[in-house]
């Protein structure tokens, strides 16, 4: 799969799981629903900033092939993994600043609410 694709759909993935976590640990965490809501709202704006930079730029569509991954149990977790994708992933991706500089916000979201994960 083209990285560019890969990279938009492991973050579409990581919204949709963010959200599924969201809805199951409501009666585990009211802090943890609450930080996996603001999380998944802001990252879906985030991926589409990140779409819309590239299509406008290379005057692209880009192509996605939609497999599916199901969310770990764990919120934390899975956000450990996203942070070490989008770190490795954006060595793949154009080097362009405004483009990494997008990135650079994704992965501030996900530092932040790992941090808020963590709090009691």
């Amino acid at each position: 799969m083209n990285p560019i694709g890969e990279f938009i759909l492991t973050l579409l993935h990581a919204v949709t799981n963010s959200h599924i976590i969201h809805w199951q640990c409501i009666d585990r965490s009211y802090a943890e629903h609450q930080a996996l809501g603001a999380f998944y709202d802001e990252l879906q704006e985030k991926v589409d900033a990140v779409v819309e930079n590239i299509m406008g730029k290379y005057q692209c569509q880009l192509p996605i092939n939609p497999n599916y991954y199901p969310p770990l149990e764990d919120p934390r977790e899975e956000l450990h993994m996203l942070s070490d994708y989008v770190t490795e992933a954006r060595t793949t991706l154009p080097p362009d600043s405004e483009l990494q500089n997008l990135i650079d916000e994704i992965q501030e979201l996900i530092n932040r609410t790992r941090y808020l994960l963590r709090a009691p």
